[in-house]
């Protein structure tokens, strides 16, 4: 490969080396942003130099996060990263989402929504549009799968509860958890978000399906429907309507 071609000097194994064996020892710990890059671009590319290469990323996309959160064809045009090399990171950060996945399914997730924040957050954070996401659970509250249903703007026009219900009784599901993020980094809840919230709680209620949660990720924080109690205020208005009905 083209990348390949400029070989490391002994000096510059031992260094690579020098810093596998300290991960090895340690983890991550006391490790520069751009140690952590310069390891996993040699993933891609073992016998190349990526010292330079990582710190100009890191010069570049700011910190370690902005790096593997890089676009491929942003990340080549760094001098010393070629396609190998995108591969060796961009094969990192699929694996670790594939992790936290593996690991909460079958997991009990309803104890917080704190719990429900750290499984995605890590996959919604940078995104530039808004995401809608289920989760789907058991009786016992073992997620069954998660799953994108919208993309873009989450709005009353582009989040359809008849999608909703579809999916929860293709995973015979017996509670529902959503999630969407807001690109601007502030999880306050719009007007919108409060309507559709209201919208699948009542939907989700006529089909004998409880809505757990609705949390809203932003900048390193969250907001819970749940822990507000409008999900529970919902329910109750639901109900209430209903009664009401049967009543006349």
């Amino acid at each position: 490969m083209a990348e390949d071609i400029v070989q490391a000097r002994p000096s510059q194994a031992g260094h690579r080396q020098r810093l596998r064996e300290k991960f090895l020892k340690g983890g991550l710990a006391g490790f520069l942003d751009y140690e952590i890059v310069e390891l996993l671009l040699t993933l891609g590319t073992p016998r190349k130099d990526c010292q330079e290469a990582a710190r100009l990323a890191i010069k570049e996309f700011k910190n370690f996060r902005g790096v593997m959160e890089a676009d491929p064809l942003d990340l080549q045009k760094i001098k010393g990263i070629g396609r190998q090399n995108v591969f060796g990171l961009k094969l990192v950060q699929e694996v670790a989402r594939r992790y936290l996945k593996d690991c909460m399914i079958k997991r009990p997730v309803c104890k917080s929504s704190q719990e429900v924040f750290d499984y995605l957050y890590y996959s919604l954070r940078d995104l530039k549009i808004e995401v809608f996401k289920v989760l789907f659970l058991n009786t016992k509250n073992h997620i069954l799968e998660e799953k994108t249903l919208f993309e873009g703007t989450v709005d009353s026009s582009a989040v359809y509860p008849r999608e909703v219900i579809k999916q929860a009784l293709k995973y015979e599901a017996s509670s529902l958890i959503f999630v969407h993020n807001h690109p601007s980094g502030d999880p306050e809840p719009s007007s919108c978000d409060r309507e559709i919230t209201r919208d699948l709680v009542f939907a989700c209620a006529v089909m004998q399906i409880r809505v757990l949660d609705h949390i809203v990720i932003g900048n390193n924080c969250y907001y819970s429907f749940a822990d507000e109690g409008l999900i529970e205020k919902y329910q109750t208005h639901f109900y209430n309507v209903s009664l009401a009905r049967a009543v006349d």
